[in-house]
């Protein structure tokens, strides 16, 4: 039978989750209830895992949070408590999916759970926050939001029918996913990820095409923040045969300030992983914005151009692009698998090229300088290739050495 994972601030929502709950059986669904309030509050239905379980698996206890009043200790203990416990059963076959509904407390600590299960096991939050910004709940994890509309304060013909709605669905696809079974959904082909921008589709796309006549599937990510991060999450959670990051632009956001950071871990969790990686400088000439007006005034001055009447590109100096090859060498140096770098001496993007735009191969060579000294001595060549990043010789030789790298492990 399925199991629906029903978590949530039980001290608070107790009438609503015990509805839920009775829901989903009527689904026929198992339902495990994990109470994740703090609250010392009468009246809470029974559950399955009491909140001192949930305090105790995130390194607290229960009545040292109920002492100490402090709501957002509170918050991410039993956030840190959730995961490890949701995890724990998604790996002992008990868990199909994990539906939470809350406000913005109740929605942090079950988004966080939601966002350490592996990708494609059912998530369904129904939450107050969901008409908003919801990065912050969803990062890069495949959750599904549902609007509350109204507070979830109390059933009434509203919060009914939204929760009917909620749990209908946690019901189905918990079903689908048991019914699928672990081994029906591994893939037939190993996964390789890709990462692409519009001005490195070309090669994307050649690399592309060349390791699917390989036999491999193969994923590519827009690298836009979250498309890297989705990327860094499939590696660690050991989805991927390989990474061919030949863009790898998110990394000038985050050092310059720009709207398409993908964060500071960008470029580590598949040599964390040992996962084989070809790695190339994919449009590090540009850091992006919205429109031009939107530019921060500190980089008035500066080579800008627009994209389109959203994105304005900003092409990074030779000191950024030093500081980028700096990064780029550090972060690939604590790889525990297999990793390349290719650098193609004739740009870097559709808009570094000879004539072009962003074209400045003074920029360009202090970026790989500084790759170059930060990796010497260490066992990860740097390959310079007489090519474009776009030229399709970069693209077969970017898919060929992956695809030597996958096979030689």
């Amino acid at each position: 039978m399925a199991t629906v994972v029903l978590a949530g601030t039980l001290d608070t929502k107790g009438e609503e989750y015990a509805w839920m709950r009775e829901r989903l059986r009527a689904h026929g669904c198992e339902v495990v209830l994990a109470d994740t309030g703090v609250l010392a509050a009468p009246g809470r239905p029974g559950c399955d895992i009491t909140a001192e379980e949930i305090a105790r698996a995130g390194g607290a206890r229960l009545e040292r949070l109920r002492a100490d009043g402090d709501r957002g200790a509170a918050v991410a203990a039993m956030a840190a408590g959730l995961e490890r416990v949701v995890c724990g059963l998604h790996g002992r076959g008990r868990l199909h999916a994990l539906l939470a509904a809350g406000g913005s407390g109740g929605s942090a600590i079950a988004a966080r759970a939601m966002r350490a299960l592996p990708f494609g096991v059912p998530k369904l939050l129904v939450s107050t926050m969901a008409g908003g910004d919801v990065r912050a709940y969803v990062g890069s994890a495949d959750v599904t939001l549902m609007h509350s509309v109204a507070d979830i304060a109390g059933l009434n013909s509203l919060s009914t029918r939204v929760l009917g709605n909620a749990t209908a669905a946690a019901a189905a696809m918990a079903r689908g996913y048991a019914d699928r079974g672990a081994a029906a959904a591994r893939p037939s082909r190993p996964v390789v990820a890709a990462t692409m921008f519009g001005v490195t589709t070309p090669a994307v796309d050649a690399a592309r095409a060349r390791l699917t006549g390989r036999g491999y599937e193969v994923l590519v990510f827009h690298a836009t923040g979250a498309g890297g991060r989705a990327v860094e999450k499939l590696a660690a959670d050991g989805a991927l045969a390989g990474v061919l990051d030949l863009t790898t632009t998110e990394l000038a956001d985050e050092l310059v300030g720009g709207v398409l950071s993908a964060g500071p871990d960008r470029l580590t969790a598949a040599g964390a992983a040992g996962v084989p990686q070809i790695v190339a400088p994919g449009a590090l000439d540009m850091v992006n914005f919205g429109p031009r007006p939107t530019v921060p005034a500190r980089f008035a001055g500066r080579r800008l151009l627009e994209h389109n009447e959203t994105v304005t590109l900003m092409r990074t100096t030779a000191e950024e692009m030093a500081a980028l090859g700096a990064a780029m060498g550090r972060k690939l140096a604590a790889s525990a698998g297999p990793v390349e770098v290719l650098w193609p001496l004739r740009g870097v993007s559709a808009v570094d090229t000879a004539g072009g735009p962003f074209e400045d191969a003074a920029a360009d060579a202090a970026g790989l300088a500084a790759l170059r000294d930060r990796l010497a001595g260490t066992r990860i060549p740097v390959h310079l290739l007489d090519a474009h990043l776009n030229d399709p010789g970069f693209a077969h030789t970017a898919a060929d050495r992956l695809h030597a790298l996958i096979t030689a492990g």
